[in-house]
């Protein structure tokens, strides 16, 4: 074996892939991802949890959304338990808030993405109304991102339930995606509220008209994109909107004791957020149950170890908790 590929293989050894869990497209690789850690996530008074969307705060705490009414759920995932408990964040869009709103919303909320910009205050996107709407935690005031969306509205189809499905912001940018029918990616403005740009992108070799996003981050300079249908996460450039990695969690999400019992062959996974060493997944699994637990119908949240990372600094004996300790910011979880 020569210098070179001994090298290869170790370095595939390193980032917890072997051979055959990497696949390849020109230039971008195929890796496959595995969760090291997995939480059913405890609502208060056992209600139905469709949980979409999913965002790590600084603390280190997350947020996740109930597409059912638009309440904004906090969570802190234990690695040494197996379920996590879902409080209600009572000063993130609370109901008196959007009842200001009351005269133009049609119908339920249906909050499908959240996300924070520098300041602390809170986005999430609506889906029945095309709505951004964004909340200071401080006061729990709410307001209504009034941005036109003509320049885009050829995207948009007549299915209330095939909208806006994930945003991410950084600095003044805001991306949210629209989610099927057809599948686009716009770039907003915070600061005039124009849209910049719209664009399409999808898992290298893919080749369908239609790709449908669930939801979306973005960390350390690039775009994170959930493709449910692909079952695949993309990192994206977000200037030339090149998918520069992808990864897989097809065997996550179908594997036995992860699948949910459901007649319809489409993914579940409606939630992402992405930090130094993890990938995080949560499934809205519409009420449905697990296989293997056919009494219990509560979603679920993964986190996988990237693949395409190798703590730095970290002796190779140390446990793979004391490397995501070093990576983490101060006050980080």
């Amino acid at each position: 074996m020569t210098i070179f590929i001994r090298f290869f293989v170790v370095a595939l050894v390193c980032l917890g892939v072997s051979e055959a869990e990497v696949g390849s497209e020109g230039n971008v690789r195929t890796l496959y991802l595995k969760a090291d850690h997995v939480w059913q996530l405890d609502a208060p008074d056992d209600i139905r949890m469709d949980s979409s969307g999913l965002l790590r705060l600084p603390d280190g705490s997350m947020l996740v959304i109930n597409d059912r009414d638009g309440a904004v759920y906090s969570l802190r995932p234990e690695l040494n338990r197996r379920t996590v408990n879902l409080s209600l964040a009572t000063n993130l869009f609370s109901p008196t808030e959007l009842a200001r709103f009351e005269g133009r919303k049609h119908g339920r909320y249906d909050g499908e993405g959240l996300a924070i910009d520098a300041r602390g205050r809170i986005y999430f996107c609506e889906e029945t109304d095309r709505w951004i709407m964004r909340c200071e935690p401080k006061t729990g005031a709410v307001e209504l991102l009034e941005i036109d969306w003509s320049s885009v509205s050829h995207w948009f189809s007549t299915d209330k339930n095939a909208s806006f499905e994930g945003i991410a912001i950084d600095g003044n940018r805001l991306w949210v995606a629209n989610e099927r029918n057809i599948g686009r990616i716009i770039l907003v403005d915070l600061a005039s509220l124009k849209v910049v740009e719209d664009f399409q992108v999808a898992p290298v070799g893919n080749s369908d008209e239609d790709i449908h996003y669930s939801d979306l981050c973005f960390f350390d300079g690039f775009l994170w994109v959930l493709c449910r249908e692909n079952f695949m996460v993309l990192k994206v450039n977000p200037k030339s909107h090149e998918t520069v990695g992808q990864y897989n969690y097809r065997a996550i999400e179908r594997s036995t004791p992860n699948v949910y019992a459901q007649p319809f062959n489409v993914g579940f996974m409606e939630g992402l957020s992405v930090d130094a060493t993890s990938i995080w997944l949560v499934a809205d699994n519409n009420g449905f149950p697990r296989v293997s637990a056919l009494n219990d119908r509560r979603s679920t949240l993964w986190r996988c170890p990237r693949p395409d990372v190798v703590p730095t600094a970290v002796e190779s004996t140390e446990t793979r908790e004391g490397a995501l300790k070093s990576e983490r910011p101060p006050g980080g979880d």
